[in-house]
């Protein structure tokens, strides 16, 4: 019972992790900032495409003349599929009526599933966005992409050596939810997560013919924002139904027995017992920061016409997110405390250990987290294999073994976090630390380029995605562990000062998540107290994220 009374407050800060991790994970990286990009497999850093070189190599900025404007609108349609399933010999000490997973109704009371549904779908069913000024999450409608229309502008003055250029575009916009009921919604029915860079001064400066450096300086908007329902499939649970079920029903008929009473704590006063596949509330949480500034440093040299190499720097981006968190408890867990101070040694280990008088129907106040944006290196090379036929190739790495771990601040003591700190030297009257290891990854791109006429231009491109998220943290919140990125394009141009690419990308991720294997999904067991509401389930998911754009250039 005392390792139950600590899972409010841990749950507060798991979901709060794992929003963080889908908002850099490999997923996200690079799918909204420019079309171009996506067509090469991201391998644009010794050939950096216009003026989103502010992002991908700021020193590509120098081969821009006079005055230049790119104006894209990206559309994004994400499909997420989620599948559980009960394995053989699937229970939660003792018990496997899961409604999730069992088609038995009340008739059958035995606590043991004899009709189990089978593959159960718990699917995302539309897109969802925070909005800043509304400070809530908004549904933009089920089959509706999501839109990240971008812009950014440049100019080299006449005979200088320096162009200064300015682009507003989105490193991150995603987001997802699904009606009530939905199984998935245990982690995560509504997830909107945001990082808008609306302002990043920047210069390429040529220091010869051969040779380019470049720096950018972005100033970015972060969100973090989701709803979600809130459930403990956990072995201490499962005795605190047993304890409910076999010693105190035959007492709470009959107006309950003192000596149970003392014995047990005044657990068995509780109207309503614990139940692990129950839902025992529901959460709502949102942070943001308005200015999180970050810089980026590129060299860009190239010896030939048919040869380049390209190097990019992007630093990390320190933030102080802050933000509001509500929950709403359940019946159950408000009748547990309850009954726990309704008696006299209740009182007493109550009073012993710190526990709380009472469980109240909301919690709400405000939370704040230093997160940060990892920082990222990138190398690569353009090559001419033939007159009409380009080549691209990148490698990059990036820092995830940062978040070795994420600690969440409260703006007052929290009661039951006092009973946490008994448990754990992670935690403090007003804070928790929870420990993540991520891992930082290497990833490598590659691209071609064909030029059919002078006027027409075809790309085609593929980068493999490595996760960053270990085995034992993958979840369905976070519905990926490797990815593969193709993307598809066209560029036509008009004429001397007009361009337009056209482009087509698809990335895919499906991951496999036995029973027993996840501590941030489905791990069974007594010390499974943070957050694993498919505990003993096994997890499919399968994601597919498709991207269109149009990309309008002109010059000026």
């Amino acid at each position: 019972m005392v390792k139950y009374l600590k899972l409010r407050p841990l749950t507060v800060a798991i979901l709060l992790a794992g929003l963080s991790n889908v908002a850099n994970a490999q997923l996200g990286q690079d799918l909204s900032v420019d079309l171009r990009s996506l067509t090469m497999g991201n391998a644009v850093t010794a050939d950096p495409p216009g003026i989103s070189a502010v992002h991908f190599n700021p020193a590509g900025l120098t081969k821009i003349e006079g005055l230049q404007t790119d104006v894209q609108g990206i559309l994004a349609n994400f499909a997420i599929k989620r599948d559980f399933t009960a394995p053989a010999g699937y229970n939660v000490f003792g018990y496997s009526d899961d409604p999730l997973v069992c088609n038995d109704g009340p008739e059958v009371d035995t606590g043991i599933c004899t009709d189990f549904k089978g593959t159960v779908e718990g699917n995302v069913e539309y897109a969802s966005l925070y909005v800043p000024i509304l400070k809530k999450m908004v549904d933009v409608g089920p089959n509706t992409p999501l839109a990240a229309p971008t812009a950014g502008i440049a100019y080299k003055p006449p005979g200088s050596k320096v162009t200064y250029a300015t682009a507003m575009y989105a490193p991150l916009v995603a987001g997802f939810g699904s009606e009530d009921g939905n199984p998935g919604n245990y982690m995560g029915q509504q997830v909107a997560l945001e990082r808008i860079t609306y302002l990043s001064p920047s210069f390429g400066y040529q220091v010869n013919d051969h040779l380019s450096v470049g720096a950018s300086f972005g100033m970015s908007y972060q969100a973090i924002a989701m709803k979600t329902d809130l459930r403990f499939p956990n072995e201490m649970i499962g005795v605190l139904r047993m304890v409910d079920d076999v010693v105190c029903g035959p007492f709470k008929d009959n107006g309950g027995d003192i000596i149970t009473d003392l014995l047990l704590f005044g657990i068995c006063n509780a109207k309503e017992g614990m139940n692990p596949f129950n839902k025992l509330g529901s959460l709502d949480v949102s942070l943001e920061q308005s200015l999180s500034p970050s810089y980026n440093l590129g060299v860009l040299w190239e010896p030939t016409d048919d040869f380049s190499f390209g190097m990019v720097y992007q630093s990390e981006a320190k933030m102080r997110l802050r933000g509001k968190y509500l929950i709403n408890n359940a019946v159950a867990p408000q009748q547990l405390v309850a009954g726990l101070n309704s008696s006299a040694t209740g009182q007493i280990l109550a009073a012993i250990l710190g526990l709380p008088g009472y469980v109240p129907n909301i919690e709400s106040g405000l939370v704040a987290m230093d997160f940060k944006y990892p920082q990222h290196f990138k190398a690569g090379i353009k090559y001419n294999l033939f007159p009409d036929l380009q080549m691209n190739f990148d490698v990059g790495w990036t820092d995830f073994a940062a978040w070795d771990e994420f600690k969440f601040e409260f703006d007052r003591q929290i009661s039951l976090l006092k009973v946490a700190k008994l448990l754990s030297n992670k935690v403090t009257d007003r804070s928790l630390a929870l420990p993540l290891g991520f891992q930082s990854s290497w990833n490598w791109g590659i691209g071609f380029e064909y030029s059919a006429t002078d006027r027409l231009k075809l790309r085609i491109g593929y980068e493999p995605r490595t996760s960053s998220i270990p085995d034992n943290k993958r979840n369905t919140m976070v519905p990926i562990n490797n990815a593969q990125l193709f993307g598809l394009g066209a560029g036509y141009r008009f004429d001397q000062d007009t361009d337009i690419d056209l482009s087509l990308a698809f990335l895919r991720s499906r991951d496999d998540i036995p029973a027993n294997t996840s501590t941030l999904a489905n791990q069974t067991g007594v010390n499974n107290i943070l957050l694993n509401p498919y505990a003993g389930l096994d997890i499919k998911t399968n994601t597919k994220v498709t991207l269109l754009g149009i990309n309008y250039r002109t010059r000026w």
